[in-house]
C-alpha cells in the first residue's frame, strides 16, 4: 500500500545516491566557549552542551536548512525518537512514545514548545514556519522541574534572532518549487542608537496543493500563510534590557483537513466506505469532498516582553506574554463525497503568562536557577453541523464547550560541583493547575451548562549524578519525575452525567493526571573534531490520556499502565575541514502494560443486530468496541527512527558550493489509539540540496528537493465512528532558492 523501505540495511544503503545533512550536534550558537564547545540553555542557563545532563539534539539555522527544514514539524526529519503528527489541525508532537492524541478544550500536549522562553500552549498553532531561527533545542525526557507544565515527554526551546545595536542588517531570500510552491522572508535590523535597535521580519508561504478532488476534477489543497514580527530592543542601563515583541500570523491552509478514505480492508475492517460507489476514493493523490469545503484557517497576535537585569550575585530574566489566537475548521468526518456529516469547529484561545527567572553566575562552586511561573488559558471551541456549507447562516450549531486553566509554580534547581570530575544536581517544582469556569453547550443550543472545577498539586523533583572524566567527556545518571494535568472531560462524557447533588450541574469523566518516573543513563563527547551522545532510559508511565473519537465528540479515557525503555544515539565526525558525517538512530520499547477499555474500532454489521441497527440509525459505520488488551504497542511509536547525512565543501567559480542533505527512517508503528489498529509501514525520505555562495558571502542561488524518492506514507490516520480518513505525505518536491545578506 506504501512504498517503503523494510530494513535498516536497506535504508542506510542509499547513503550512496548522495551527500547528506550535518548532525544537530554539530550546530553551534553564536556563543560559544573558547574551546568551541557547543552552548545550550537546557538548564535555563548558558552551559556547554557535554555538561549538560540531558539528550538533546541542538539545530542551528544552517543545519535545518540543509535538511529541507521549514516548519516545525520538519524537525522530526533529523531527531531521533521525535515524531510529529496531527489530529485534524491539532499538531502533537510525540518524543520515545510519549505524546498525545487528545483533542479537546483544556486538553494540552506532553511536549512542552517554547520561544525565546516563551511557552506557546495552543496546538492549533504551534505549527509555525521557521523564520529568523538561531537555533532549536529538543530536550527529551520528563521536563517538569525546569519547564514545568506538561512536558512529560520533553521540551522543544526554539530561539530566534534578537534586535542588535551593532550595525544595520538585511537578510531575505525567496524560493519556488514543485505545485507553484512559492516561499519569501526578510528580515531587518535597524540600530536605532548604540542602545536601542528594531527589527522587522516577515515571511509569505502560498501553493496550489497536490491532490485532486473525484467530484469536481480539481486541484485542492492550495494555501496561503504569512506573518510579520517587530522587535524592539533597549539596553536601558549597562545591566538591564528591555526587549518587546509583537507577532501577527495568518494560516489559510486546509492541507490536515484533506483526507481521503483509508483502505479499511487492509487493517480487518472490510470495505473502506459504506457509502455509494465513486463517492469516495482511496487513492492518495486524490480525495472526496462534497458540497462544502474543507478549511482550516486561524489568525494570531501575540505580545511578548523580556526584561534582563544583572543583579550582581545573579542574573534576573522576566517573560511576560499575551497570545490571542483563532481558528476556523470545517472537516469532511464520513471522508467522502456524500454530505453526510461535515463538522465546523471554531476555536478562541487566549493565554496569559509570566514568569521570572533567577541564575546564578558562572564561576562558583554551586550553580543554580529558581523560578517563579504562572499561566492562564482560556479555550473555547464552538461545534457546527456544516452540512450545507460554511457561511454563518449556512451551518447549524451543535454544541461546544470551553475551560480557562490556571496554573502556579516554583521551582529551584541547583548543581553543586563536589570535585573538578563529580557533580551533583538536585532540584524540585512545586505546580497547582486548576481548571475553572469550564462548561459545555446543550446539543443544537448555545445554552451553557456549568462543570465542576478541578485542582491538583503536584511536586516533579530531578535528581542527576554525573562524572567528567576529562574535559571532553561527562558521564551522567538520573532521575526526573513528569507528569500532565488532569483534564476535564467537557467535549465527550459530561452531557451523560447529571449531578444528583447539584441540580444544573453534571460530572464529566475523571481523567486523570499524567505521570512519569524517568530514569536515564547518560554518555557524552566532544573533542578533536568528534562529537558524541548517547542514553539508555526507562519510563514508567501512569495513566496515559486518550481521546476517543465518535459521532463529532471527543470521549477522553485514562489508558493503564505502560512502560518505555530505549537506546539512543548521535554521532558527527568532521573527517576534513570541507567534509562531515553525521549519523543519530532511536530504539524505543513502548508497550501499554494492560490497558482496559481500550477503544478498538468495529465495523458495525459485524456486531449483533441491535448494535447494527442502533449504528444505521445514526447514520454511522463504525462502533467503539471497549476491549482488555495486554502488552500492545503504545500509539505513534516507531521501534526504530534514524537519519544519516553528510556535507561537502569545495571552491567554484570563486564562491564556495555545498552539497548536502537528509536520510530519514522510521519502522512501522500504529495510529489507532489502543495501539493494535492503522497501522503505518516502515519509510525512508531523503532530502537534498545544493548551494553555491559568492566570494562575499552576500548572495546565495540554491537547488533543492524533499523526499527525492517520493516515498507515500501516511501522515494521519483520521478515525470516528462515521468513517477512517487517511492523510498522505506529500509527493516529491524540488524547486530553487536565492538568498541575499548586507
Amino acid at each position: 500500500m506504501v512504498n517503503t523501505i523494510r530494513t535498516t540495511a536497506s535504508v542506510f544503503g542509499l547513503v550512496g545516491l548522495a551527500v547528506l545533512a550535518p548532525l544537530p550536534a554539530l550546530a553551534q550558537s553564536a556563543a560559544e566557549i573558547d574551546d568551541g564547545a557547543i552552548i545550550v540553555t537546557a538548564q535555563r542557563r548558558a552551559e556547554a552542551q557535554v555538561d549538560v545532563p540531558i539528550s538533546i539534539t541542538n539545530l542551528t539555522n544552517d543545519a535545518l536548512r540543509t535538511a529541507s527544514v521549514q516548519q516545525l514539524a520538519d524537525i522530526g526529519k533529523v531527531t531521533p525518537a521525535l515524531r510529529f503528527d496531527f489530529a485534524g489541525g491539532f499538531f502533537q508532537p510525540t518524543i520515545r512514545g510519549i505524546g498525545t492524541a487528545v483533542t479537546t478544550s483544556g486538553g494540552g500536549g506532553n511536549v512542552g514548545i517554547y520561544i525565546d522562553g516563551f511557552y506557546s500552549p495552543n496546538p492549533l498553532a504551534a505549527d509555525f514556519d521557521l523564520i529568523s531561527v538561531d537555533s532549536i533545542q529538543v530536550l527529551k525526557g520528563p521536563q517538569g522541574t525546569l519547564f514545568g507544565r506538561n512536558t512529560t515527554g520533553g521540551a522543544i526551546l526554539v530561539s530566534t534572532r534578537e534586535p542588535s545595536t551593532k550595525a544595520n542588517a538585511f537578510e531575505g531570500r525567496v524560493s519556488y518549487g514543485r505545485y507553484n510552491e512559492a516561499r519569501a522572508e526578510a528580515f531587518t535590523n535597524y540600530a536605532i542608537s548604540d542602545r536601542v535597535a528594531l527589527s522587522v521580519e516577515g515571511q509569505y508561504r502560498r501553493g496550489d496543493g497536490w491532490q485532486h478532488d473525484i467530484s469536481s476534477g480539481k486541484r485542492v489543497g492550495g494555501y496561503e500563510n504569512w506573518s510579520v514580527r517587530l522587535g524592539l530592543k533597549a539596553d536601558l542601563t549597562d545591566n538591564v534590557d528591555v526587549l518587546l515583541r509583537y507577532k501577527h500570523g495568518d494560516v489559510d491552509d486546509p492541507s490536515t483537513m484533506l483526507a481521503s478514505t483509508l483502505d479499511t480492508a487492509d487493517f480487518g475492517l472490510g470495505a473502506p466506505f459504506g457509502g455509494i460507489p465513486g463517492t469516495f476514493t482511496t487513492a492518495r493523490n486524490k480525495i472526496a469532498t462534497g458540497s462544502v469545503d474543507e478549511v482550516f484557517k486561524s489568525n494570531s497576535d501575540v505580545v511578548q516582553g523580556t526584561i534582563r537585569a544583572d543583579l550582581g550575585f545573579a542574573n534576573l530574566t522576566s517573560y511576560s506574554q499575551y497570545r490571542s489566537e483563532n481558528s476556523v475548521m470545517s472537516q469532511d468526518l464520513d471522508y467522502s463525497g456524500a454530505d453526510i456529516f461535515q463538522l465546523g469547529l471554531p476555536n478562541i484561545n487566549e493565554t496569559w503568562s509570566q514568569e521570572l527567572l533567577l541564575t546564578s553566575k558562572a564561576g562558583p562552586k554551586l550553580q543554580w536557577t529558581a523560578g517563579l511561573f504562572y499561566f492562564q488559558n482560556t479555550d473555547t471551541y464552538v461545534t457546527y453541523i456544516n452540512n450545507a456549507g460554511n457561511a454563518p447562516n449556512e451551518r447549524i450549531r451543535l454544541g461546544g464547550s470551553s475551560t480557562t486553566v490556571k496554573s502556579y509554580a516554583a521551582f529551584l534547581d541547583a548543581t553543586y560541583e563536589f570535585t573538578p570530575q563529580l557533580f551533583l544536581t538536585a532540584g524540585a517544582r512545586y505546580s497547582q493547575d486548576k481548571i475553572v469556569d469550564a462548561y459545555w453547550n446543550r446539543s443544537f443550543t448555545d445554552i451553557r451548562v456549568p462543570v465542576p472545577n478541578i485542582s491538583n498539586n503536584k511536586l516533579t523533583p530531578r535528581v542527576v549524578l554525573r562524572y567528567k572524566p576529562t574535559d571532553q567527556t561527562s558521564v551522567y545518571a538520573s532521575f526526573t519525575k513528569g507528569y500532565k494535568a488532569a483534564v476535564s472531560d467537557v467535549g465527550g462524557s459530561c452531557q451523560s452525567n447529571p449531578d444528583p447533588a447539584n441540580p444544573g450541574q453534571f460530572l464529566c469523566n475523571s481523567v486523570k493526571p499524567e505521570d512519569i518516573n524517568a530514569y536515564e543513563l547518560g554518555f557524552k563527547y566532544q573533542a578533536r573534531g568528534l562529537s558524541f551522545e548517547g542514553a539508555a532510559f526507562y519510563y514508567d508511565y501512569k495513566n496515559l490520556q486518550v481521546s476517543i473519537y465518535r459521532t463529532g465528540t471527543a470521549e477522553i479515557i485514562n489508558a493503564a499502565t505502560s512502560e518505555i525503555y530505549g537506546l539512543e544515539g548521535s554521532a558527527h565526525y568532521q573527517v576534513t575541514p570541507a567534509f562531515q558525517i553525521s549519523a543519530g538512530a532511536s530504539w524505543v520499547h513502548a508497550r501499554y502494560k494492560k490497558f482496559n477499555n481500550a477503544p478498538v474500532y468495529v465495523r458495525c454489521s459485524e456486531l449483533d443486530a441491535a448494535t447494527a441497527a442502533a449504528c444505521a440509525a445514526g447514520g454511522v459505520t463504525f462502533a467503539v468496541v471497549p476491549t482488555t488488551l495486554e502488552d500492545v504497542t503504545m500509539q505513534r511509536t516507531p521501534e526504530f527512527t534514524g537519519f544519516i547525512g553528510a556535507r561537502y565543501e569545495a571552491d567554484v567559480a570563486g564562491g564556495q558550493l555545498a552539497l548536502s542533505g537528509n536520510l530519514f527512517y522510521s519502522s512501522k508503528f500504529f495510529f489507532g489509539p489502543s495501539g493494535v489498529q492503522f497501522e503505518q509501514g516502515g519509510y525512508a525520505t531523503l532530502a537534498l540540496r545544493a548551494q553555491w555562495t559568492a566570494p562575499d558571502e552576500k548572495f546565495y542561488l540554491a537547488l533543492y528537493g524533499d523526499n527525492v524518492t517520493n516515498s507515500r506514507y501516511l501522515t494521519q490516520a483520521q478515525y470516528s465512528s462515521f468513517g477512517i480518513g487517511a492523510n498522505w505525505s506529500k509527493p516529491a518536491v524540488y524547486g530553487v532558492e536565492a538568498g541575499v545578506k548586507f
